[in-house]
Parts: C-alpha cells; sequence; structure tokens
C-alpha cells in the first residue's frame, strides 16, 4: 500500500474553498481529508495545495517533434521532454492535440501513427491522453482515423478545416512559406497540393458524418475548432460536438453556452491580455461565463498563471477561476475522477507557492511526479 500525507497547507476543497487541512493519499487516490497518518509526509507549509490541472488542447508538443521547420526528433525523445515540462508546470492530465492533416510532414499521417504509437509504448508518469485534430478534408486518412477510434487509442475528437483558410492564404508568398516549410515542401508544390485537396469539398460533410457517429460509439467527448458561425456550432453539435474551442466570434460562444455547450478558450490569452489573432479576450470571456474552460493552446506554463492571473483580477475567486483548468475541463472531456479535491478520486495535485507562483511540487496518481527546487526538503 502505497501512502502519503500532505500536511499544513491550504487546500482547495469543493464546497468550501481554501482550507488548511491534511490530504492523506492512499494507492493512488485521496483516500481522507484532516488527520491521518502514514509513512510519508510531504510539509505543504506557506502553499496552495490544488487539484492538478487538466490540459484538454495543447500542442506546444510540436515544437520538441520539429523544433526547426525540416528538424524533426523522435516522438519518444520529443513526449518525454515535453512530460517534463507538463509536469513542472502542474499539469496532470494532458490531452495532446495531434492535427491528422492532408498536409504532409509535422502533421501528416505518418507523423500521426508516429506519435500515437509512441504514447501507446511506453508509461508516462503524467495522464497523456490523445486528443485527434481531425482535417476535414483530409479524406485519404479517414479509415486510419475511424480504425485508431475504434481500437481506443483516441480520447477525444476535435473537428477542425483549416482548408479553406490555407487556400485563402497561401497566394501571400510569407504565409505560404510558413505552411510548405511545415510540410518539408516548396511553396509551388503545396499550392498545388492545397488546391487538389481543396477540389473534394463536396465529400467532406459525409466524411464528418462518419467520424462522428464513430467517436459517439465510442463515448469520446467532441469539440468543434474554429466555430466561425452559430450555424457552423449548430452544426457540429449536431454530430455530437458539445465543446466549442476558439470560437472566432463572441456571438459564437454566446449561443453555445446558451444551448449548454463547453467553451474553450486559450491561458495564454489571459496571460497576455489579447489574443495573438486579435480575436475576443479570454480573460473578459471568462469573468463574464461566456468562457468555460481554459486550456494550454501553445504555452503550457500559461495555464497556471492564467487561472491566478484572473484570481488576482478581482472578478472571479480562486475557486472558480482554477476550476477553468481543472474541474471544468475534466468535466468537458468526461473524466468524473479528476478535477476536484474530494474522496475517492485520483491524488492528481499541484503544490503552488502563492508569493511567485512557482510549482513546488506535482503529484500524480497520489505520488510525487516533480518536485521544485525547495520541494524535496519539505519530503520526509
Amino acid at each position: 500500500m502505497s501512502q502519503l500525507r500532505i500536511v499544513g497547507g491550504q487546500a482547495l476543497l469543493p464546497e468550501t474553498g481554501l482550507e488548511f487541512v491534511d490530504l492523506l493519499l492512499e494507492d493512488g487516490r485521496i483516500a481522507a481529508i484532516g488527520a491521518a497518518s502514514a509513512r510519508r509526509t510531504l510539509d505543504a507549509r506557506g502553499l496552495l495545495v490544488l487539484p492538478g490541472i487538466v490540459d484538454i488542447h495543447g500542442d506546444a508538443f510540436e515544437r520538441q517533434v520539429q523544433p526547426r521547420p525540416g528538424v524533426d526528433f523522435a516522438p519518444d525523445i520529443a513526449l518525454r521532454d515535453t512530460e517534463a515540462q507538463l509536469l513542472a508546470n502542474g499539469i496532470t492530465t494532458a490531452f495532446h492535440g495531434i492535427t491528422l492533416s492532408w498536409e504532409p510532414g509535422l502533421r501528416s499521417l505518418e507523423a500521426w501513427r508516429a506519435l500515437v504509437d509512441a504514447m501507446q509504448a511506453e508509461r508516462f508518469v503524467c495522464d497523456m491522453r490523445v486528443h485527434l485534430r481531425w482535417e476535414a478534408f483530409n479524406l485519404a486518412a479517414l479509415d486510419t482515423a475511424l480504425a485508431d477510434i475504434a481500437a481506443g487509442r483516441v480520447h477525444l475528437l476535435a473537428f477542425n478545416d483549416h482548408t479553406p483558410a490555407i487556400l485563402r492564404r497561401v497566394a501571400d508568398p510569407v504565409t505560404a512559406a510558413k505552411y510548405s516549410d511545415r510540410a518539408a515542401m516548396n511553396v509551388a508544390e503545396f499550392r498545388a497540393l492545397a488546391e487538389r485537396i481543396g477540389a473534394q469539398a463536396d465529400d467532406v460533410p459525409l466524411a464528418l458524418d462518419q467520424i462522428g457517429a464513430a467517436a459517439r460509439a465510442a463515448g469520446l467527448a467532441m469539440a468543434s475548432h474554429d466555430d466561425e458561425s452559430i450555424a457552423m456550432r449548430d452544426e457540429h453539435r449536431a454530430r455530437g460536438a458539445t465543446i466549442c474551442e476558439f470560437p472566432v466570434a463572441e456571438e459564437v460562444a454566446i449561443a453555445a453556452r446558451e444551448a449548454g455547450d463547453w467553451v474553450v478558450m486559450g491561458s495564454p490569452n489571459v496571460v497576455r491580455g489579447r489574443s495573438h489573432l486579435g480575436w475576443a479576450s479570454a480573460a473578459r470571456m471568462a469573468e463574464a461565463g461566456i468562457c468555460t474552460v481554459l486550456c494550454s493552446d501553445y504555452f503550457y506554463p500559461a495555464m497556471l498563471r492564467a487561472a491566478l492571473t484572473l484570481a488576482g483580477r478581482g472578478v472571479l475567486d480562486l475557486p472558480r477561476a482554477w476550476n477553468l483548468i481543472s474541474a471544468n475541463p475534466a468535466g468537458a472531456a468526461g473524466l468524473a475522477d479528476r478535477g476536484r479535491i474530494a474522496p475517492g478520486l485520483r491524488g492528481d495535485l499541484v503544490l503552488v507557492d502563492p508569493q511567485d507562483t512557482r510549482v513546488v511540487a506535482t503529484l500524480v496518481d497520489g505520488r510525487v511526479a516533480y518536485l521544485g527546487r525547495e520541494g524535496a526538503a519539505r519530503l520526509v
């Protein structure tokens, strides 16, 4: 039996908020809240004891796979380094947004297979899961996607459709070069490929229906990405997508919330004070109750900082701000066993120094997975 007692910290509890209370972790679960004994103790005095962060959309791992255009590293190396970053930032559950696109290179079918195989082959400490970002025009890979969903190799499905935007942008030499570099092609070849793919538009709706049906049969949570209109959101909801990721227009986000959908926006937007694309303020939308989930998007450290930033702004208190990166994403993904500190739930926790917002320790499944500079002295 594995046991660990966390003592002296302020724990964020679902009903009462922050309380000075000890926690007992036993065999990977939160066994008790209050006085208890255990063979090992983690001193949390002066620290916040918070539910582990759940990231349902993150693609920063791509920078470990391809740190520069045309420079690729093996998925096992990339994923191990990514895991270290996740744990150091208090992220205990991470859905890696792996794009399965018609583009060659980083987001190709071959890259998809290599990444998913690598995730299946190794037992990671962080609970790392596959978020299939399905590019709508990638008809050639449909059978692979359906097979992987049926085999349980996918844990969340998102409907993506970047092809129309790519077709609009490839006329610009600078933008076209970014796409072609990622795909390891010259610009002329990439433009020709994009035009051939775009010609398949009539076959896309049926493929979306097929992959949506497969995800429903597998019991997967589903999202739609970059919804540009209420009609687009309604269309994806009809396929089973109850998560609205990065809605382009605020009225789409409001309509999604009114329909009971989860609305996801990026933590970097909160931390930087603006969207890098010039879209709506995630902080303001979270404070208005429109945005209900924050994700890492492209920068893992932003999640913890975003929640604390929102709590510091004064509209949301810490429990509601932290829910945006813990309980709410867990609920959106259908994970009822995490995101809160309660008996019987997973022992996924992050200990944070409130003075400098630094992660002191991260626990996954009841075990210490990361210790910061001062963490070793606290574990006895």
